[in-house]
């Protein structure tokens, strides 16, 4: 039984921490304090937890599409809020690209848990092959899917960094609001649609990830050097 939660353990955070060294390349030269990095990341698998019952409380009211549109906002807004509590309100977010860095840490904190359960599920089962199965579709799928609504909010932030208090509440709840359209929209699709529908939306997720990169270039203080 051990093994089997090591198992899972491993194969839910590795792949998480395999894409965030790959963010991280984004601020390699001017790196964010490693404990900011691993509070955001720990707070973001908090979230996985203190989401649950919340979302098993809507699930007494709604069900299928309106189901999915209200864990997307609850996932997000828990999300949104790790990356706040570790990083966000701190004098270590100075500079836009710090909003992507850090949402982006908090979305695969979250994710590495959610995927550590799901296989933790399946292998209690007994069904290797259907775990791996699992795993592959997770790490291409959700984990990208969390990455990229996260990273959404955390553009959104960036690009409004040095505007007034007011016009940045305004990019926050824009971004806020697609992300929470993105997470319902490919939650639902990859739920009801076939092998077809998945490839189409993992390719649209790959799509949102490269526009997402570009932005992030954006973000970055002329003349400073990112390496």
């Amino acid at each position: 039984m051990a093994l089997l939660a090591l198992i899972a353990f491993l194969g839910g955070v590795v792949p998480a921490c395999v894409w965030l060294v790959f963010w991280l390349l984004e601020d390699r030269c001017e790196p964010e304090p490693k404990r900011y990095l691993f509070l955001c990341f720990v707070l973001g698998m908090c979230a996985t937890l203190a989401v649950y019952y919340p979302e098993r409380f809507v699930m007494q009211f709604f069900s299928g599409g309106l189901l999915l549109f209200f864990w997307a906002i609850l996932e997000e807004l828990f999300k949104f809020a790790a990356a706040y509590w570790s990083a966000l309100r701190t004098r270590v977010y100075d500079e836009p690209i710090d909003a992507v860095v850090y949402m982006v840490t908090a979305a695969l904190g979250f994710s590495a848990l959610e995927n550590t359960l799901f296989l933790w599920q399946s292998l209690q089962g007994g069904d290797i092959i259907h775990t791996i199965a699992v795993g592959d579709l997770r790490f291409m799928g959700a984990m990208l899917l969390h990455t990229l609504a996260s990273a959404t909010i955390g553009v959104a932030l960036g690009l409004s960094f040095y505007k007034p208090a007011a016009t940045k509440k305004f990019y926050l709840y824009v971004g806020v609001v697609l992300a929470i359209c993105l997470h319902a929209l490919f939650n639902f699709l990859i739920l009801q649609g076939g092998s077809g529908t998945l490839f189409g939306v993992f390719l649209c997720i790959w799509v949102g990830i490269t526009i997402l990169l570009l932005y992030t270039e954006k973000l970055k203080i002329p003349g400073r050097d990112y390496c």
